[in-house]
């Protein structure tokens, strides 16, 4: 297949978005929506041009951070799409084989379309327009078409009546054979009613020049341009549901698919189940046979095999569970590894801490693991014990077959098979608490009576 160039159109300021965040960095499953589009080119193997708009920094770094050899470009003025590319020039004069131009906007856009418009370039087409059938087409431009080809695109406000009841519409990506890119891309005009250079254009001068115009058809889903806060709704529902299929086609079972939310990058093995109201923020592993309970938050962790996680369990990043490991409700893990088969089964805190197979963690425990500078770690060796509302203050290592009894402080290391405890003796007072509550009794009713 020829090689192909990328242009992503990223310049757009995004108003509609009533935000400080430039449109394209706003995140679907996680991850920005040019990050999405550059991904996407990235699988293709194309190389990559990104045009930006002027203090768009962070859409550059967004960019370069997964891309770090994209071409940046900058548009300064904002004056239309075919102006747009124009700015990315050095780029497409240089491309030795096609251009694609696509927007930075549209995240949901697959490989599949991708390289459907590569295929019909490389079949002797000059330009590939993708079209789509939107529900309600008002705001879109049209595709025009004539014996199976693209003669035209006419903008929604400069479309005529007639123009207007045509269903097919321009999704804005469009594939073009270099030289056909070179050859109309400097005779676009602005003659239009908003005053711009659209890159529409392209296609009545390429057709005009005798140059063959394909277009093929996308699914209207895969198209979604995020432009406000209700599109970006409904590229991260469409996001979900497609996440959603490609799990539970792979093996996983979702007990109640459309209350577990994944991640742009979360892998889960076959024979997983999943309960209802999950959510995956990014960097999460779960392996084959894991089961995680309702209610749980998952972000940077990885979940060994068969182990279990939740109801109600907070799993944050660098978390790093055994085969066979249980993490009960009300149970938050930090930057910790937890051992094989070892439980730490409800209400309890384990922070950049290493605990070994099969110690089983009390109710109530915590790990004591920050001074109020620094973070320090805990260590627990294989097979201890670690009895209820035990605090385990770091630096500290409680050796392997250790016993923790309930309710101590720990400050210092404990050595293998030893029994550790660590609080106040008990003082019991006879007849003190009696004596307490009638003095707190007298003094309340000396209020009212006051």
């Amino acid at each position: 297949m020829t090689e192909l160039l990328s242009i992503i159109l990223a310049a757009g300021e995004g108003t509609r978005m009533r935000s400080a965040t430039p449109k394209v960095l706003h995140p679907v499953g996680g991850l920005p929506v040019v990050s999405h589009v550059v991904r996407t080119v990235q699988a293709f193997g194309a190389q990559i041009a990104v045009v930006v708009g002027p203090n768009h920094e962070a859409v550059e770094a967004a960019v370069t951070e997964i891309a770090p050899g994209a071409a940046i470009s900058r548009q300064e003025q904002r004056l239309g799409t075919g102006h747009a590319v124009l700015q990315a020039k050095p780029s497409y004069d240089a491309a030795p084989g096609h251009i694609l131009v696509l927007y930075a906007d549209t995240p949901l856009v697959t490989a599949a379309t991708i390289t459907e418009i590569a295929t019909r370039l490389d079949a002797g087409a000059d330009m590939v327009v993708v079209g789509f059938r939107p529900g309600d087409p008002t705001g879109y431009g049209r595709l025009l078409t004539e014996n199976g080809r693209v003669v035209a695109i006419r903008e929604h406000k400069d479309a005529t009546e007639a123009e207007r009841t045509i269903g097919l519409c321009n999704s804005g990506i469009i594939g073009f054979r270099g030289d056909t890119l070179r050859a109309v891309i400097d005779r676009i005009d602005n003659k239009n009613a908003k005053g711009e250079y659209y890159l529409t254009d392209a296609v009545e001068l390429a057709s005009a020049d005798g140059r063959r115009i394909d277009y093929i058809e996308a699914d209207a889903n895969e198209l979604i341009g995020v432009d406000d806060r209700t599109k970006l709704a409904q590229a991260e529902a469409t996001f979900q549901e497609l996440r959603r299929s490609d799990f539970m086609k792979a093996g996983v079972t979702l007990k109640d698919p459309k209350s577990v939310w994944f991640s742009y990058d979360t892998q889960i093995a076959r024979d997983v189940t999943i309960e209802p109201n999950v959510v995956f923020g990014p960097g999460v592993v779960i392996e084959e046979g894991a089961v995680i309970h309702a209610f749980s938050h998952i972000e940077g962790a990885h979940v060994g095999r068969n182990a279990s996680v939740g109801p109600f369990a907070r799993l944050r990043p660098e978390a790093n569970l055994g085969e066979g490991a249980k993490i009960g409700n009300f149970v938050e893990i930090k930057k910790a590894e937890i051992g094989k088969g070892a439980k730490v089964s409800h209400l309890t805190y384990i922070g950049d801490a290493s605990i070994g197979a099969d110690v089983n963690i009390g109710a109530g425990v915590i790990t004591v693991n920050y001074d109020g500078y620094n973070k320090h770690r805990t260590v627990v060796g294989d097979g201890a014990f670690i009895g209820s509302n035990a605090a385990l203050v770091a630096p500290v290592t409680v050796g392997a077959g250790a016993l923790v009894a309930s309710g101590s402080v720990i400050t210092e290391d404990v050595e293998a098979d030893a029994l550790a405890l660590g609080r106040a003796r008990q003082v019991n007072k006879p007849g003190r608490a009696k004596e307490i509550f009638a003095a707190a009794k007298a003094k309340k009713q000396a209020k009212k009576g006051n």
